[in-house]
């Protein structure tokens, strides 16, 4: 679903990420680790399509999305969270997520939305039955009409995920997704993301969580793929225990 192929990319003369290659079959959680400054976040930024690589090439589903913009990328599936929450404050919870759906339109423009046609109902109505389902998927269901600035760090990236789901993404990209959940929240993201037949690309600290998600690993240091393969695998590999695990 996912490949990465020869990526590089410089800062100057700052080599970030440097012939990087791994792919993410259909379905499968991916985890990115490494220490700090690893190219981590610069690898998000190539596949979500914030950055344009210096070489290589970014395929979903076999297409080669290089050339496409985030915004295209993420009307083609590919959803992404971030480090630090970005929600839409002064919207409600429920609106937040709604609000990723609404690129797609109703058809009939302002006309529709005064006459109140039938379709036009129809389809707010099967919007506000699928952004409940996710709601309740993330363990938000009671927190709908709450404002999202409202809401505490962990709740707010869980109201972020919501919204990367909400419209059923081919790859979902989740960078630092347990930061600031507490132990219960953290169990139920891991059962979340089990649970989905997405394919996940997450980076993330929490070697705990990263071991009992993750169906692979890929791990970078100064800009390079130092390993890839199981959980398992990757922490008996000597190379990562000098570089990151210890």
């Amino acid at each position: 679903m996912l490949g990465v192929q020869g990526v590089s990319v410089a800062f100057g003369g700052v080599r970030a990420l440097e012939g990087v290659s791994f792919e993410v079959p259909r379905g499968q959680v991916c985890g990115v680790i490494g220490p700090n400054g690893a190219g981590k976040t610069t690898l998000f930024d190539v596949v979500s399509g914030l950055r344009r690589p210096g070489s290589g090439r970014v395929r979903v589903a076999g297409v080669d999305v290089t050339g496409w913009s985030a915004l295209r990328r993420a009307r083609g599936g590919v959803r992404r969270t971030f480090q630090r929450t970005q929600v839409f404050g002064r919207l409600s919870v429920g609106d937040n997520v709604l609000a990723a759906l609404d690129w797609h339109g109703g058809g009939g423009g302002l006309v529709a939305d005064l006459a109140g046609w039938p379709g036009r109902r129809r389809l707010e109505r099967e919007r506000r039955e699928r952004v409940s389902e996710v709601l309740e998927l993330c363990g938000l269901g009671g927190l709908r009409d709450a404002y999202a600035d409202a809401l505490p760090v962990g709740q707010r990236r869980l109201v972020e995920l919501a919204r990367a789901l909400v419209d059923r993404p081919r790859v979902l990209l989740l960078d630092e997704p347990t930061s600031g959940l507490d132990a219960d929240q953290t169990a139920r993201l891991g059962e979340i993301l089990r649970g989905l037949s997405t394919t996940i690309l997450l980076v993330e600290h929490d070697m705990g969580f990263v071991m009992g998600v993750c169906d692979r690993l890929v791990v970078l240091d100064l800009g390079r793929v130092i390993a890839t393969g199981p959980p398992a695998e990757v922490r008996a590999n000597p190379s990562v225990r000098a570089a990151y695990l210890g």
